[in-house]
Formats: structure tokens, C-alpha cells, sequence
């Protein structure tokens, strides 16, 4: 995760410019996962809008793990879309191991529905949520956009009332088929099994149900995939995989392969860094 770390160093030079030209709020609850407050801080354009706006909700890397500080990486990327005209939020969750999945996407979840209920006092439109991250927010952001209809990953952490549906989903270098990472590529299999809260041999429908390939249907948002050729941590093959599936059912997409691409960093991820690529995707499909 070193790797990444680097990538959002280098990302937050290109926006000390935008530093003025957004609100931060932050340490906001949105709901409770068990016990346990799940807090995001969020974005907005420091002049307000007249009609409501979009949202993307970020999700951070780290193999499902973090502190209360861990958001705070989401700032600097979604510092370059609330420019475009976006509400922008950056969440925490329950964290691996303590919590096993399915806690994490039931908090995502959760975020989702906060913002609808929400959405009068901030200024958002409720029927174009977008989801957004990379690596571990990669996955439960593909998580988020293949599981709008399953009731049974929803929990109990608020506002059920309101949809968890998103409309466009981002996600970079993400596991989307959890049983095929374990089997073709050892040196994870320990942060899979923090995750899932078993290895493969003894949970193989825990690890399908944790698999956002698994849970697609026509009916899924459009996706951006974005995955490096060079990719140790977690191999291309998982976003060819989400790219098959997404071709199979008609549902739109957009993927770039990078070339000499790492984990979120290095190669062609550059074309990222700017924010023009996602920015521009996101608006195709959430202002509509």
C-alpha cells in the first residue's frame, strides 16, 4: 500500500490551487456499524449551488483496514471533481480484522442511504450517486454498484428506508473475484482471510458472496475500471474478470488497461492524476 500512499502525495500537489475553492466538513456520523459510529467528512463547492447536486462517495484502499485518519486519503481526489459540480463524501467503515465482511459493505451501504435522507439539507439529488475507490474502495465500490437490490448486505447501521442503488461506479486495481484471487495468488491470501474471516477450502460461499462478479445483473450502473499491467499486489486479471462480466450483460463500461501500471501507481495512472478521465465519466452518467 506504500505504493499508494506515493500516488496521493503526488495528487495532492496538483490541488493546493483548488485549497480555497471548496467546504471541508468533517468527523460527520452517518450511521452506526454494531456499536461502532461510522463517521465521513464530505465536500462541497465553496459557492453553493442553486439546484441540488450529484454525489460520489469515496471509499479508501488499505485491504480493509484503517483508522479514523484513513478518509482523509479521499481528499485529495475528490478535491478534484467538487469543482466539477459534485457533493463529495470520504468514509470510513468497520475495519478487517476485528470485522469481517459483510460488515464493511453494509457501512457502505449505509453512507448511501445517509445521503439520500439527506439529500434536502445538502443540497444533493438523490437520483445520481456515484461510488468511487481504488484497491480495497475499488472492490466495495464495484461491491456497491452490483448489490443496489440485495437486501441481505443492507444491515442495521440507519436509515433503511432509503435506497443504497448507485448510478456510476469507479473502481481501480479492486479484487472482483475473491475465489480466483486466492487460488492465483498466494502472497494475499492472508489479507483475504482477515477480510472474509476464512480461508477459501472452509468459506467458498462466503468468498462468492464477497465477490462483486458474482452479484452483477443487467440491471447494474454503468462502470470505469482501471487496472496496471504490472500489478502485484492485486493482479489484472481481477478487473479482466469484472470487464468479462460487465461485456456478457450489456452493461456499459469503460477500461483502461494501463501500461506499466503498479498498484495505483507508476506507468500510465497518470492520466488519472488530474481527475479529468473519472471527472468526465461521472459526468456522463450523473448529470444527466
Amino acid at each position: 500500500m506504500r505504493r499508494f500512499k506515493i500516488f496521493i502525495c503526488l495528487l495532492a500537489c496538483l490541488v493546493p490551487c483548488m485549497a480555497e475553492d471548496y467546504n471541508l466538513v468533517k468527523d460527520v456520523v452517518y450511521g452506526k456499524g454494531g456499536d461502532i459510529e461510522l463517521k465521513m467528512d464530505y465536500l462541497t463547492p465553496k459557492v453553493k449551488s442553486q439546484k441540488p447536486l450529484p454525489a460520489i462517495v469515496y471509499i479508501h484502499y488499505g485491504g480493509w483496514k484503517g483508522d479514523e485518519n484513513s478518509r482523509s486519503v479521499g481528499i485529495a481526489p475528490l478535491a478534484l471533481l467538487v469543482n466539477r459540480g459534485y457533493f463529495c463524501a470520504t468514509i470510513s467503515y468497520r475495519y478487517a480484522p476485528k470485522y469481517t465482511y459483510p460488515a464493511q459493505i453494509e457501512d457502505c451501504k449505509c453512507a448511501v442511504r445517509f445521503l439520500r435522507a439527506k439529500a434536502k439539507e445538502f443540497n444533493i439529488d438523490p437520483d445520481n450517486i456515484g461510488a468511487m475507490g481504488s484497491s480495497a474502495g475499488g472492490h466495495l465500490s464495484a461491491l456497491l454498484g452490483a448489490t443496489g437490490d440485495v437486501k441481505e448486505l443492507e444491515g442495521t447501521g440507519g436509515f433503511e428506508g432509503f435506497s443504497s442503488k448507485v448510478q456510476a461506479v469507479a473502481a481501480f486495481c479492486g479484487v472482483f473475484d475473491a475465489a480466483a484471487l486466492f487460488l492465483e495468488h498466494k502472497s494475499i491470501r492472508g489479507t483475504l482471510i482477515d477480510f472474509i474471516g476464512c480461508d477459501l477450502e472452509s468459506g467458498k460461499e462466503k468468498y462468492q458472496k464477497a465477490s462483486p462478479v458474482y452479484y452483477l445483473t443487467k440491471n447494474a450502473p454503468p462502470f470505469l475500471v482501471a487496472h496496471g499491467d504490472k500489478d502485484r499486489v492485486v493482479p489484472i486479471r481481477q478487473s479482466e474478470l469484472l470487464v468479462g462480466k460487465l461485456k456478457e450483460l450489456g452493461i456499459p463500461y469503460v477500461y483502461y488497461p494501463l501500461k506499466k501500471g503498479e498498484h495505483g501507481s507508476g506507468g500510465e495512472w497518470k492520466i488519472f492524476w488530474d481527475g479529468r478521465i473519472t471527472g468526465e465519466f461521472f459526468d456522463k452518467y450523473l448529470k444527466k
